[in-house]
């Protein structure tokens, strides 16, 4: 079987966000797996408010920004968002790069990595929602870090001792359900 890729969707594009220095500890973490991990910054991918006329379920995209978005996500096999807590949810612009799309995330394994004052848990516990409706296996295995004990002054990582353990676990649960889904979309 050919590698599997997983994006590590960065979930936040706000200036000064601690949103990447924890997708890159997480890229960094996965080093040496069998699956190709990479980084997805919504940064690149300025996506409007969802502005296409025609249900995300048809697939008949108009815009050439959702056809973008469209062809780089339906490359994955999987995916780890990485997503700040923001009232008690996930952010505006993660939710909105969902939204765009629908087939392209079907049968395909997902994890989440959360931080925020409780370690992000809301947000993900939102987000293990919408991924049921999408038709994405989420694993129970997740990474939550604390912006009191995984973060200096509440702005550089500094994840705990015990975040490499749990990181281990979640790749190993991703990359077995991403490679047991690989033949439904065959």
């Amino acid at each position: 079987m050919e590698q599997l890729r997983i994006a590590v969707i960065l979930g936040s594009t706000r200036p000064g966000r601690n949103g990447k220095a924890v997708a890159d500890w997480v890229i960094d973490q996965a080093t040496g797996r069998p699956a190709s991990y990479e980084l997805l910054d919504l940064v690149d991918y300025p996506l409007p408010h969802f502005d296409e006329v025609k249900r995300p379920m048809l697939g008949e995209y108009a815009n050439a920004h959702t056809k973008e978005w469209a062809a780089v996500v339906a490359q994955y096999d999987g995916f780890i968002f990485v997503t700040p807590e923001y009232n008690h949810s996930t952010s505006g612009v993660l939710k909105n790069a969902i939204d765009y799309l629908h087939s392209e995330w079907n049968n395909k394994a997902a994890a989440f990595a959360g931080y925020g004052t409780l370690g992000g848990s809301r947000a993900i516990e939102h987000l293990r929602a919408v991924a049921s409706g999408l038709r994405i296996a989420h694993v129970s295995a997740q990474l939550s870090f604390s912006i009191f004990t995984d973060f200096e002054n509440m702005s550089t990582f500094a994840p705990g001792p015990q975040h490499p353990a749990l990181a281990e676990a979640m790749f190993q649960q991703l990359e077995e359900w991403a490679g047991a889904l690989k033949p439904l979309r065959a």
